[in-house]
């Protein structure tokens, strides 16, 4: 896009067209770097996020699998862009009341998805569970 923009402003004969050149690829690349920045904030809370939490245990009572269309908006995780498939496990646990959470993994392909998610249908596992609002839990990656 940027590229172009360069193109019509030289066509045009554009006395600045360096200038203009040289901002619009610098706000190009300030839009790159704050996707990636993004992306590995967005990652590291997600490594980090409960693992202090006590635990609890919990069973994984409904699986499911989502066709995610492509919204045509780019993701700062590149695995991500274009349709997908999302498999979540739905799973229960008690808090002293019955709470629910969820944790969900996309796939880029639906028999592989299914297969990931039913592989733990009723299974048993640990969630880490927010000790000042008990129907937060986080189910996290290395405790599957």
């Amino acid at each position: 896009m940027a590229h172009s923009i360069v193109a019509l402003m030289t066509l045009a004969g554009d006395k600045d067209t360096g200038f203009w050149s040289m901002l619009i690829l610098l706000a190009a690349g300030a839009v790159i770097l704050v996707a990636i920045c993004r992306g590995l904030v967005e990652d590291w809370i997600e490594r980090t996020r409960g693992r202090k939490w006590p635990t609890a245990s919990a069973v994984i009572d409904v699986v499911s699998v989502a066709f995610i269309e492509d919204d045509g908006i780019p993701s700062p995780k590149a695995d991500l862009d274009g349709s997908h498939f999302k498999a979540t496990l739905t799973y229960t646990y008690k808090n002293p009341d019955p709470q629910m959470g969820d944790y969900s993994r996309d796939f880029g392909d639906k028999d592989e998805a299914e297969a990931w998610a039913n592989s733990y249908r009723g299974e048993s596992v640990k969630v880490h569970v927010d000790p000042t609002d008990p129907s937060r839990s986080v189910l996290r990656n290395e405790d599957l």
